[in-house]
């Protein structure tokens, strides 16, 4: 009797323990269906903004957002500082770099049309808690973006007017800390209030001022070309400065005086440069023909800035020598130089063209970021409710407009530059992968079929050579996929760590670091020819990036390599934002999703409305 009671105790207790791992295996497995699950494009409601905008329109948004204030101040420092005359070619590869995230971009642009940009797309591929991360971060971007450059215009104003705006604030509110401004910019505030109202009155009338920006920009940088061409002097290339053996600060001289780290250095810098053509991408509920427009604007924005840049860099280095450019304003330098003062306020005006051209391009895509996060209910209703006269989302533009102006008059610009680039670069990977993911996804013929592969080591270990010859790509080929591009994710993360942290070490050969980096890029490259391996979907797209997966995946390496070599504060500052933003999702998006609310109100069957939970989907203890 003792014994029969000890195994009853014993059973008893097994069970529960059984019911408690089960239990605990079914809130994994809830939770990550949770956070996985995925919009369905096919059956999303129609928008209900105003398709207005052209493809000429797009182009100019993007020419606009991205030329800005850099066309004048970028050349200068790069050429001096980093590349010398070899600064069109670092253009060149930032170009290449940025072309290669556009054509991405432009991929998805032309597969899901729809407001939000990287943050629609992963959500359609990648899952929800992917998408409002990727959403969170554009938000931090674009805000910034938009702080930065409406500061840039207060500092590039304030001193035409020997510096009376800083006087007159500083004397009314003087502030005394080392982590803020030394005193609130009001008039940063009021122009992104004026260009907040100009962007919720309507998005046709925004892009005309854009485009007259645009227009004007363009003429100064082609104004700056033809002049600057006058003065050439072919021999500013081959020119060498005044060094001794112990100080010489600006290079050997020649076109290359830095080496070919410094045209490396240099293009690192100048891809931040070609930032703000994927607002383009963010139009696709406004564009009149979103699969044609959307690829086109992208591509030839990119081109179209490619250009003024190698233009401009090209007339700066060869009609003054490198190691005596201005680095802050290298253009009116260059004219007061030639005794052409006049010219100095033309490119003044093209400048402040410049900047309000790229304020309308980084703050158009903000407001509908936040349309399409609300829209889908992760973040709060209010911001994404479209007004009916003007058919734009005025509340959320004016709130992020608000805190845009806010950031803008608190902080000063390095402050502001220094986290622009983190989540752009984040944004600019996870729609890469996407593209890999998408365009090995389970084929349509597969999926009509309902066929199902064997899921044994020896068939799928066949699979990674495609040894068992499938002509249509399947559910496990695309769960292996999935598979193989995050571990190339991870093999990038740690060949960008050691590559920035131990760029000295590598420099001088030494094993310890070679060795281990070596063994990296060869498994990267492995895992790349797996994914080529594999079949592909064959879905026909409007517009494809070719060289698939080898464009996507350089652009992903290129990317992360550059996110690797941001500095501490900035991963800090990045760590905080990202944490409000789980804060937000976990206390609110994941409980009003708008997919979780489908489902938890789904319709009758019989006389009998299903609830979002069933026993049936607890373990059956016996």
């Amino acid at each position: 009797m003792h014994h029969e009671y000890d195994r009853y105790l014993s059973r008893l207790a097994c069970n529960r323990y059984y019911k408690r791992c089960n239990m605990k295996a079914w809130k994994l497995r809830s939770l990550h269906k949770t956070l996985t699950r995925k919009k369905d494009m096919a059956t999303s409601e129609d928008t209900k903004l105003t398709r207005c905008l052209s493809t000429l329109d797009l182009t100019a948004l993007g020419v606009g957002s991205t030329l800005g204030v850099g066309v004048y101040v970028l050349a200068g420092s790069v050429s001096r500082n980093s590349a010398g005359p070899a600064v069109v070619i670092s253009f060149a590869i930032a170009a290449i770099a940025s072309m290669f995230a556009g054509l991405c971009y432009a991929e998805f642009g032309a597969r899901v049309p729809r407001a939000g940009s990287a943050y629609v797309y992963s959500y359609v591929t990648m899952g929800e808690f992917t998408a409002f991360l990727i959403g969170w971060t554009l938000i931090l971007e674009y805000v910034l973006g938009s702080a930065s450059v409406v500061r840039g215009l207060s500092t590039y104003v304030d001193p035409l007017f020997n510096y009376s705006m800083r006087n007159a604030f500083e004397s009314v509110a003087h502030i005394d800390n080392a982590h803020i401004s030394s005193y609130p910019d009001f008039f940063a505030f009021g122009v992104t209030l004026i260009f907040s109202a100009a962007l919720a009155f309507g998005a046709k009338e925004s892009s005309r001022a854009n485009n007259i920006f645009t227009f004007v920009n363009l003429l100064v940088v082609l104004f700056v070309i033809i002049t600057g061409s006058l003065k050439a002097d072919i021999r500013n290339w081959k020119t060498t400065p005044t060094c001794t053996d112990k100080d010489c600060k600006h290079g050997t001289g020649g076109f290359v005086p830095y080496g070919i780290a410094g045209i490396i250095t240099g293009a690192a810098t100048c891809f931040y440069g070609f930032i703000g053509f994927d607002c383009v991408a963010t139009t696709g509920e406004e564009a009149k023909n979103p699969q044609r427009s959307i690829p086109i604007a992208i591509v030839a924005s990119l081109t179209i800035v490619f250009l003024a840049y190698f233009g401009v860099s090209t007339v700066l280095t060869i009609a003054l020598p490198y190691y005596e450019q201005d680095t802050n304003a290298p253009f009116p330098y260059l004219f007061e130089t030639f005794g052409w003062n006049w010219a100095k306020w033309v490119v003044t005006i093209g400048a402040i063209c410049g900047l309000c051209a790229s304020l309308l391009g980084a703050m158009f895509p903000l407001p509908r970021i936040l349309y399409a996060m609300a829209s889908d209910g992760l973040i709060f209703e209010w911001m994404g409710k479209i007004n009916s006269r003007f058919h734009t989302p005025m509340m959320g533009t004016f709130s992020a407009g608000i805190l845009t102006g806010v950031l803008a008059a608190m902080f000063e610009l390095d402050q502001l530059v220094n986290m622009m680039s983190i989540g752009t670069l984040l944004a600019y990977s996870i729609v890469a992968a996407c593209v890999l993911v998408l365009r090995y996804e389970e084929s349509e013929a597969y999926e009509k079929k309902g066929d199902h592969d064997p899921r044994t080591l020896t068939f799928i270990a066949k699979q990674l050579i495609n040894a068992n010859e499938l002509k249509h790509s399947t559910k496990l080929t695309s769960q292996i996929v999935t598979y193989l591009v995050t571990c190339y994710l991870i093999l990038c993360v740690c060949i960008g760590a050691i590559v920035s942290l131990c760029v000295e070490d590598i420099s001088n050969g030494r094993t310890v670091v070679i060795v281990p980096l070596v063994v990296l890029v060869f498994v990267l490259l492995i895992t790349l020819a797996f994914i080529y391996l594999q079949p592909t979907s064959g879905k026909k797209l409007t517009f494809s990036v070719p060289l698939v997966p080898f464009l996507p995946a350089i652009s992903i390496l290129i990317n992360i390599y550059l996110m690797m070599m941001l500095d501490k504060m900035t991963w800090l500052r990045f760590i905080i934002w990202m944490a409000i933003g789980l804060g937000i999702y976990f206390c609110y998006g994941i409980w009003y999703s708008k997919i979780r609310i489908k489902k938890c109100t789904k319709p009758a069957t019989n006389g009998v409305i299903e609830e979002p939970w069933s026993n049936d989907d607890f373990p059956r203890l016996t």
